[in-house]
């Protein structure tokens, strides 16, 4: 690849590292995991940059991104089963003086992170790219890979659940 080439690919793609871990991580639920398939949804799209033809660079990342989640999930089934024990866990065994402000600080998104973490990828992932991302629908589409119509049904159905979840009242329009 040309000098040339790995500059327009900074300049076009890097800038959007941070949108491809926030959507990994969350489709993934683990840090690491994220990373490691980040770096390697980067390695994709600098290899087949050539094929990038002057659209979305946000969203051709994000479409990698997705793609090599849904591939890492489908190697790693057997490793779901597993208890995540990490350095995280310990520390917050270990760290008893934490104060009632920090853990009341902090509870309300740890319950929204679950929340969203239990609802089924196919609603995990359009929530997270609408609401997080902040992608439009057709942008969603493209990067799903499904009509704008289906992630307009995806995102109403995940909100559901998720005010659901929460125990809001939600009362559909008739």
């Amino acid at each position: 690849m040309a000098q040339r080439d790995v500059e327009r690919f900074e300049r076009i793609v890097l800038p959007h590292l941070d949108d491809a871990y926030t959507l990994a991580r969350y489709l993934l639920r683990d840090e690491h995991d994220a990373q490691d398939v980040v770096q390697d949804a980067v390695l994709r799209a600098l290899r087949y940059f050539d094929g990038y033809r002057e659209g979305d660079a946000r969203a051709w990342l994000l479409t990698i991104v997705r793609n090599c989640c849904l591939t890492w999930q489908r190697r790693h089934r057997s490793d779901r089963l597993a208890v995540p024990f990490g350095d995280e866990v310990i520390e917050r065994i270990s760290d008893s003086r934490e104060t009632d402000t920090r853990a009341i600080e902090r509870s309300e998104r740890a319950v929204l992170e679950r929340v969203v973490a239990e609802l089924p990828t196919e609603f995990r992932e359009v929530i997270v790219l609408r609401e997080v991302e902040g992608l439009s629908y057709k942008e969603i589409s493209e990067v799903v890979g499904i009509p704008m119509g289906t992630v307009m049904s995806r995102l109403a159905r995940a909100r559901k659940r998720l005010a659901s979840a929460l125990g809001l009242d939600v009362r559909e329009a008739s």
